[in-house]
């Protein structure tokens, strides 16, 4: 392992990933979820049965960010607003007094306070005089005027008490987060999406990294009580899914290393502000226009089988690909990155397959698709072509299919100029070319069959 100081922050993130990994089996793909929701300030959502070590996995990697502020709270019918954001500080209340929000973070107020408490200690040592007493009476008059002057100040201004809640940390864990009751979820939507809070007319920013959620199931969208619910589940971007551990070796080792006593054991850690770096670097990732074409590809090909994706999930969709790249040590968002999408693309779990199946097929080997589709095309306008070429009934047949042949070519022989332009290696420029040569063979087939000199698709094209 290389010493720390030598490390890239993408080294040391791996590594953070690596050690959670050793507590936890099957969990590569929450894992590098989690990974990517703080790398992007994303929210996670964790579907899966209990037992599954959703919250271990999740906590197992919250405890290697050091430096950062921490909540953890599983959600009931019962959980209240001050229970996540705080409680309002009756002390603000009471004329006359100071909220410990204003005094906390008053320095004068902290000084006048501390050269009275230093008095105070060295009486014993001074002399019995009525000066000392005077110098005393004037210290206490001096924060007694201040903290009434405070108190004036302040009047009427509800303070709220948000230490150690949602206003105040870098990383949430809401296990159960559906089953919080209707008064927490108008807050907990602008928590997510805004990351913002209001109490009594005074809004609080919320410094919050990410959201993770987990739950054992997803509520029916369609019953009328449970729809408000769904507002809340789309502003949890990503969507991991768990099963129990399959294999029986991982099993085991998972056993074996918990009666060990070696369950939990930090290996490899990052600070928050490494994480902020981390954060930087992903955002600079370059995501050339082939990824986005790419991504656009998807968006229509998901929602032509009925997958519902909606437009601002699409145009928010480059950050997660920045992350995978960067976790993959990509100088640039790739073809094959656009495959941890499927972790974001899906709404209903019932969905999953179809979008895992769709990136596969699109992102493995995009050009490869793109050719294919381009030179299905150029068969059909082939079969096309012959079948107009036959018809008897119609004079002059084999000259008009050929004028409509070659209209279609050209058409086709610009897209696959395109994709040319856009070829990124060796391989996938000799998809192209053979996809070119191809369309060559039908063209000239097709002069030849209605004795017409045949005419290159390049030359066709500049003649139009």
């Amino acid at each position: 392992m290389p010493n720390q100081n030598t490390q890239t922050l993408r080294d040391r993130m791996l590594a953070v990933m690596a050690d959670v990994n050793a507590q936890v089996a099957e969990r590569e793909e929450l894992v590098e979820a989690i990974a990517i929701a703080l790398l992007t300030r994303k929210n996670l959502f964790i579907l899966g049965a209990p037992g599954q070590a959703k919250s271990y996995a999740i906590n197992q990697f919250r405890a290697r960010i050091t430096g950062a502020r921490q909540f953890e709270r599983l959600l009931s019918k019962q959980t209240d607003e001050e229970q996540l954001f705080g409680r309002v500080d009756l002390s603000s209340l009471l004329p006359g007094s100071v909220p410990e929000s204003v005094v906390s973070g008053d320095e004068l107020y902290h000084h006048l306070r501390s050269k009275l408490e230093c008095f105070v200690e060295s009486l014993p040592s001074q002399k019995d005089s009525p000066s000392t007493y005077e110098l005393l009476r004037a210290h206490t008059a001096a924060l007694a005027d201040y903290r009434a002057a405070l108190a004036a100040l302040h009047v009427g201004e509800p303070q709220v008490n948000t230490s150690g809640k949602l206003p105040e940390v870098d990383i949430v864990f809401l296990d159960e987060i559906f089953k919080c009751n209707d008064g927490v979820l108008n807050s907990l939507l602008t928590a997510l999406n805004e990351r913002k809070y209001t109490n009594e007319g005074r809004t609080y920013p919320i410094p919050t990294i990410s959201f993770f959620a987990a739950s054992n199931e997803i509520p029916n969208f369609n019953d009328p009580q449970e729809k408000i619910l769904e507002a809340l589940y789309d502003r949890l971007e990503l969507k991991v899914v768990t099963d129990n551990i399959s294999d029986r070796a991982k099993r085991l080792a998972v056993l074996v290393d918990k009666q060990a006593g070696h369950a939990g054991q930090i290996t490899a850690s990052i600070t928050l502000d490494e994480l902020a770096q981390m954060q930087a670097e992903v955002a600079a990732i370059p995501v050339p226009d082939a990824a986005n074409e790419l991504a656009d590809d998807i968006l229509c090909q998901l929602r032509k089988d009925g997958i519902l994706v909606s437009d601002r999930k699409y145009l928010n969709y480059y950050p997660i690909a920045q992350a995978k790249a960067w976790l993959s040590g990509h100088s640039q968002v790739e073809s094959q990155d656009l495959l941890v999408l499927k972790n974001y693309l899906w709404q209903k779990p019932a969905d999953r397959p179809v979008v895992e199946s769709t990136l596969n097929r699109m992102c493995v080997n995009p050009m490869q698709d793109k050719v294919s589709g381009v030179r299905a095309m150029a068969m059909d306008v082939q079969t096309e072509f012959d079948t107009n070429r036959a018809d008897i009934n119609k004079p002059n047949a084999g000259s008009k299919a050929l004028i409509k042949l070659r209209g279609e070519l050209v058409r086709l022989y610009g897209e696959q100029q395109k994709l040319a332009a856009s070829a990124q290696s060796d391989g996938e420029t000799a998809l192209t070319d053979e996809l070119l040569a191809d369309m060559e063979r039908i063209n000239k087939q097709a002069h030849e069959a209605v004795g017409f000199t045949y005419t290159p698709l390049g030359q066709l094209a500049a003649l139009q």
